[in-house]
């Protein structure tokens, strides 16, 4: 009786671990499954346009993902594509989002600031035509910690591509960001509201927004994540990015230590980088402690006068600029920067591509 007692348990076993898995073809069978989700299901679906809308919250350890990652799903319109609150060791994966008027992905914490939402994974997402005026952003994450976010591209937002508002030990990496006409993008990737211990790398950003880079920000007290942070943004790094146009290339705005390192930056149209303090309340660190590192920037002194906007209530002086290659293309000779400390070991006016 042995052996078929441990078949039958086995077959059990094996039916219950497939009951997690639900295959959606079409919106009504979309809806019926998200009305019964349970935390641990792989919710996989087919290919096709469905709306856009939907909510799920308190669910943890679900897969929400493309029954064929070739012809991923589409989820057009609605204020929000998806919003997931306090939905922990969640995955996206091989996804289409457009057309919002609010966000295209929505993900928090529900509200409670001081247990952040831990171990959401973002991959292989398709996000475009958000907005197209005011803050909407591709992707908004608001307390949310060890989050990944991997080779998604967003196409066409209002507000930021990525935007991070109190979210902590998290990894953007080889992700795409293309601005469009029409569109009011202030940035690519926004890292503020308390946000630190964030690598941002291997990403390509094209016209994206007026600070493709916007290491730190501006946000209200009662948004902190945890309360009673005094700055916008603290240890992060962006690393091994390719920068194109946009009136700079990366603003360190509140931030309290950054590095910025390895970076292709290519043809700002105002500045290079700006240096801000936009949050200055009581006992805010100014923005400080940024080492600019080995970096290739490659600009027009025709469009380019001040390379480093400067501006009040900042501490410029604790900027640390090292081995950057500068190159003015169309007056080699006029290429060395004006910084506000000395650069060491920085080479001017010799193409670095």
């Amino acid at each position: 009786m042995q052996p078929l007692l441990s078949v039958i348990a086995l077959s059990l076993l094996g039916a219950h671990a497939l009951a997690g898995e639900i295959i959606v073809r079409d919106a009504d069978s979309l809806r019926t499954a998200l009305r019964g989700l349970k935390s641990g299901d792989t919710l996989k679906i087919a290919p096709g346009d469905y709306p856009g809308g939907h909510h799920v919250a308190n669910v943890t350890k679900l897969t929400i993902e493309a029954l064929d990652p070739k012809y991923p799903p589409h989820f057009k319109g609605g204020t929000n594509g998806w919003q997931f609150s306090r939905c922990a060791d969640l995955t996206l994966r091989n996804l289409r989002v457009s057309g919002q008027t609010g966000n295209g992905l929505n993900l928090d914490d529900g509200g409670d600031l001081t247990s952040p939402v831990t171990g959401i994974t973002l991959d292989h997402l398709e996000i475009s035509d958000i907005g197209p005026s005011g803050n909407h952003d591709g992707i908004k994450c608001s307390g949310l910690d060890k989050l990944t976010i991997r080779d998604c591209t967003i196409t066409g937002w209002g507000g930021q591509g990525i935007d991070f508002v109190g979210c902590h030990h998290s990894l953007i990496t080889g992700c795409r960001f293309i601005g469009k006409d029409g569109f009011t993008a202030s940035a690519g990737i926004q890292l503020k509201g308390g946000t630190s211990d964030v690598i941002v790398e291997k990403c390509h950003f094209k016209n994206a927004g007026e600070r493709p880079l916007n290491l730190g920000g501006s946000t209200g007290l009662p948004f902190f994540r945890p309360q009673g942070t005094k700055f916008e943004a603290a240890r992060l790094i962006a690393r091994d990015n390719i920068i194109e146009g946009s009136l700079c290339a990366a603003a360190f705005v509140g931030v309290d230590g950054a590095q910025f390192s390895g970076n292709t930056i290519l043809f700002p149209t105002k500045w290079i980088f700006r240096i801000l303090q936009e949050t200055r309340e009581p006992g805010f660190a100014p923005c400080r402690n940024v080492v600019v590192r080995d970096n290739r920037i490659v600009f027009h002194r025709s469009q380019v006068q001040t390379e480093v906007n400067v501006g009040g209530g900042t501490s410029p002086e604790s900027f640390r600029f090292e081995r950057n290659r500068w190159f003015a293309e169309d007056k080699p000779q006029y290429s060395k920067p004006r910084l506000p400390t000395v650069e060491k070991e920085g080479v001017y006016g010799t193409d670095p591509r």
